[in-house]
């Protein structure tokens, strides 16, 4: 009786593409270039009004928006290593 290897190929996982690149993150920053667009060409007063508050919502939305990429593994530079854990500082 002859022994057959049998290899099941299991397809790698693609990529995911990023939301920006779907048909409906294209519409959705159309319509936030299009609401832009409106609010800056007939509501100026309103924005200027709002600025002070759109300032302060940006501090929350940078820090959600821009720790996504690195895991809040150890951040590099800040003395959080773990590897001298137990030894002196």
């Amino acid at each position: 009786m002859t022994n057959h290897e049998h290899t099941h190929h299991t397809p790698e996982p693609q990529a995911r593409t990023p939301w920006y690149r779907t048909w409906t993150g294209l519409a959705g920053l159309g319509a936030a270039a299009l609401g832009a667009v409106y609010l800056s060409l007939f509501h100026v007063n309103h924005v200027l009004d709002a600025l002070p508050l759109l300032v302060l919502l940006l501090c929350p939305l940078m820090h959600l928006f821009m720790h996504g990429g690195h895991g809040h593994g150890g951040h590099g530079g800040s003395g959080n290593d773990r590897s001298n854990q137990g030894g002196s500082p």
